[in-house]
């Protein structure tokens, strides 16, 4: 992780934090790094998007200065899901791509993400670069373009309807007598997804679709699904209910009893398809350390290869890219099909999981039932960044972690896992006997406290 790019892109308190003159830096250093490669006589071409906060205007135009100052010119998108930038970076020939967004976060942090060429967040490597010429001074541009050679801003009014067209050309059948639910968050999705499972012939109740730049996440979407859950207990004759997150590239589901459906059972419905229509590369799908064990164990049982990655997307997209595999993503409801789009898509992925239930004739909760998932628990354990790379040599504490994992028996694990974006460490454990395993992550959380303080 770098010095301003964490794992998802720059992100802060706007204004505070991310402000408009370092979003301006952000715009001027990333349009240059990114359009080197487009030659003396192409002006580079930049899409932008956003989703709904107050400060996504005010990150917006300061961006766009930046991009042009450089010379590369912006196509503005307006409010779009994140993964509707990556797919149109691709659709335009565009030599990047930005969304401003903070993703699940509440409405008074915003961040700013970049895709390349063919729709794929920026490598380490490419952050580097940004973050050298802004912090250090270092490879940026001799002199700036003056005259004819300053960049334009330009507006794609097209952008939410050519991103539902291809959205909506994963499912090669039509979704009439399947009623859905769906929370969009206030969000990218609120004019975006029940348009598009209108279109396919869906029945859809609609929730969280006014936002008004402070309500994005508040209470409702994805990180808050139980409104969802409860909705569909209390109105009978729901097949599914949809939660997206702020920007849209990931998505939960709720079954028709209004039983929560997390990503790990998503992944495991949608593996379990393409597999037996042979279409699952490698017969293998890519998860993180974070999904339940009782996801690797039903995959086993399918005969499918279930790999694990480093806590997010971009690790579990690099290890599709570099071993060919189709399906992949988080518990968290990050998935990625990369058969049809770059990055996390929580359309596509609702879309796709609705159109397993049409074609097999199967309810969400008989679909889900292929994954027992085991109780987890979690607990952060507050320390500062400087003492967590310590705990690996803290014999105590190693010695009590293995402690538990012989108690679990093989049942069960334990993961100790420090937070790349804040000052905490984060004791997860799986087993079958949540009491104990609750007080085993106390007890576990308040030894590292100790440890270090």
């Amino acid at each position: 992780m770098g010095r301003l790019f964490g794992t998802d892109g720059v992100r802060g308190v706007a204004n505070k934090e991310l402000t408009a003159d370092l979003a301006f830096k952000i715009g001027r250093a990333g349009a240059y790094v990114l359009s080197q490669n487009a030659g003396a006589a192409h002006k580079p071409k930049i899409l932008v998007g956003k989703d709904t906060r107050i400060s996504g205007d005010m990150l917006e135009s300061a961006l766009a200065a930046g991009i042009c100052s450089v010379g590369a010119e912006v196509v503005m998108l307006g409010v779009v899901p994140t993964p509707a930038v990556a797919h149109l970076v691709g659709k335009y020939g565009a030599d990047a791509g930005v969304v401003i967004s903070a993703s699940h976060n509440s409405f008074e942090y915003n961040g700013i993400k970049f895709f390349n060429g063919e729709g794929y967040k920026l490598s380490d490597a490419v952050e580097a670069q940004i973050e050298a010429i802004i912090l250090d001074n270092v490879g940026g541009p001799d002199a700036l373009p003056t005259h004819a050679d300053i960049g334009r801003c330009s507006v794609l009014d097209t952008a939410v309807s050519d991103y539902i067209a291809h959205a909506k050309s994963v499912v090669d059948c039509d979704l009439s007598g399947i009623s859905v639910v769906m929370d969009c968050a206030n969000g990218a999705n609120s004019n975006v997804a029940p348009a598009a499972m209108e279109s396919l012939g869906a029945k859809v109740t609609a929730m969280h679709t006014s936002p008004d730049g402070i309500n994005i996440n508040n209470g409702c979407g994805s990180t808050h699904i139980g409104k969802l859950a409860d909705y569909i207990k209390q109105n009978p004759g729901i097949d599914i209910g949809i939660a997206f997150d702020g920007d849209a590239d990931r998505m939960l589901a709720v079954d028709e009893n209004g039983i929560p459906v997390n990503g790990d059972e998503i992944m495991m419905i949608i593996g379990t398809y393409l597999k037996a229509q042979g279409k699952l590369k490698n017969d293998t799908i890519a998860a993180t350390v974070m999904s339940n064990l009782g996801f690797f164990i039903a995959a086993k049982a399918e005969g499918i290869n279930a790999i694990q990655t480093a806590v997010g997307d971009r690790y579990v997209l690099e290890a599709m890219l570099e071993n060919g595999y189709s399906l992949g993503g988080e518990d968290s409801g990050h998935i990625i099909l990369l058969e049809h789009n770059t990055t996390g898509d929580g359309l596509v992925s609702a879309l796709m999981l609705i159109s397993i239930m049409k074609k097999t004739g199967k309810k969400l909760s008989e679909l889900k039932s292929v994954v027992k998932i085991l109780p987890q628990v979690l607990v952060n354990a507050k320390v500062s960044n400087e003492v967590k790379a310590k705990l690996s040599a803290n014999t105590a504490l190693q010695q009590e972690i293995a402690k538990v994992e012989v108690e679990l028996a093989g049942n069960g694990r334990v993961l100790i896992r420090p937070s790349g974006t804040e000052p905490v460490v984060r004791v997860m454990i799986e087993g079958n006997d949540k009491t104990i395993i609750e007080a085993r992550a106390r007890m576990l959380a308040d030894m590292i406290e100790n440890a270090v303080g």
